[in-house]
């Protein structure tokens, strides 16, 4: 696959996933809309749904049929935590904010979310993840 402009970094790994953020010096809004939802691993229809678009509305942002207006980019930028100036015009970086602070404020969502009793299991399996990473770090 050719990807025009684009260079690729490796962000972090799931165990048994990589992922590839991508930053990217992009020619349009589009290509780079396209780098952002590709680098937070959401379909067009989540990213759609997070900045209250149809998938079809944003798909038509997002190939280059319409322009992005200034109150998607700004919710873009606030939801996403993207930079409107990278946004805009492909100058500076991606993120307004570091990735893990973006991970840190998803999960955070989701555990305010969850019962009681589900928050104390992955607090419990949050940490047996601390343990198995530093016993695999012992080793290497």
């Amino acid at each position: 696959m050719l990807v025009h402009k684009t260079f690729f970094w490796l962000l972090w790994t799931k165990p048994g996933i990589n992922r590839i953020h991508m930053k990217t010096k992009t020619d349009s809004v589009a290509e780079r809309l396209k780098a952002v939802r590709t680098a937070l691993n959401l379909s067009q229809r989540a990213f759609a749904k997070g900045v209250f678009v149809s998938q079809s509305y944003f798909c038509d942002i997002e190939v280059g049929n319409r322009k992005i207006s200034e109150r998607i980019i700004h919710l873009i930028s606030v939801i996403y935590k993207i930079n409107k100036e990278w946004l805009k015009t492909g100058k500076g970086e991606m993120f307004a904010t570091s990735m893990t602070e973006v991970k840190l404020e998803r999960l955070a969502g989701v555990f305010a979310e969850l019962d009681e009793l589900l928050q104390d299991y992955l607090i419990k399996q949050a940490n047996e993840l601390l343990e198995i990473q530093k016993k695999k770090m012992k080793k290497s």
